[in-house]
């Protein structure tokens, strides 16, 4: 096969290890009624994976028109596979789809983070996938699995784990793209809790309340705090949290804790 020039404007870089497109694939663990929705499949590598795999229904959602032309043409054959081109992020808020949907991609670095807060932040939960099996740079998988007080903590984490299971699988090597990006990249797998701990009752609040208080990182968090609260000391008592910490010292379940107390003062 021969591949054509990538896109950078659309972050392009194509999965080649037939070895690393099967470990995917076998995560999915895909039966024969399963749904399958794949971002950005590219020529098809891992789309052919996992056709072998025989779902009831794929869909490969491809932005980039030629590679759209080229998957019409070389998987005709198919005959579960709806190729459909479009961005994926228009798509995903005009189309409705089926239920229980596990979704593949190799995201495009550029917007990795925005695909995963959209799927994270729905309104209406549980989604309509049960696991999201997504590829990202490697550095922005680490900042998605990070634990508090450590540097790479931050909005991401605390978006993320509100609502998701999430499983690191194992980094995959630059060598495994073409064209070879500067990074290596990482598998993470995404599973929607049953059980939500925290009731947020608008997840745009967590994204404010996350954004206000990381806009400082370095700096305590008392006068962002502040920013939220007008009577930000009393605030602070009763969620028993020490306005002299910076954002990366608080927990998950802080920010939790926080949103919820912003939705009860300012609703």
């Amino acid at each position: 096969m021969i591949i054509k020039k990538a896109k950078k404007s659309l972050g392009q870089n194509f999965l080649i290890d037939k070895n690393i497109i099967n470990k995917i694939v076998k995560i999915g663990d895909i039966k024969k009624d399963k749904t399958v929705l794949e971002i950005g499949p590219g020529y098809g590598n891992l789309t052919k994976a996992i056709a072998n795999m025989h779902p009831k229904k794929i869909y490969a959602v491809e932005k980039d028109k030629n590679l759209v032309i080229f998957l019409k043409k070389n998987l005709s054959f198919l005959k579960n596979i709806e190729i459909i081109e479009g961005d994926f992020m228009k798509i995903f808020k005009q189309r409705n789809f089926n239920k229980n949907i596990t979704v593949f991609g190799n995201l495009p670095y550029n917007i990795s983070t925005q695909i995963l807060a959209a799927f994270a932040l729905q309104n209406k939960w549980p989604p309509w996938y049960d696991s999201l099996i997504l590829m990202f740079q490697k550095e922005v998988a680490d900042r998605i699995i990070a634990k508090s007080k450590t540097k790479a903590y931050g909005r991401l984490a605390v978006l993320c784990n509100w609502r998701f299971e999430i499983k690191k699988h194992f980094n995959i090597t630059k060598n495994c793209f073409f064209p070879k990006p500067k990074v290596d990249s990482t598998l993470l797998s995404f599973r929607p809790k049953e059980i939500i701990q925290f009731n947020i009752k608008n997840p745009k609040n967590l994204e404010n309340v996350t954004r206000v208080l990381f806009s400082n990182r370095r700096k305590m968090i008392n006068k962002n705090f502040a920013k939220l609260f007008k009577n930000s000391t009393n605030v602070a008592e009763e969620l028993s949290l020490n306005l002299n910490n910076r954002p990366e010292q608080l927990s998950n379940e802080m920010y939790y804790k926080i949103t919820i107390k912003y939705e009860n003062l300012t609703n």
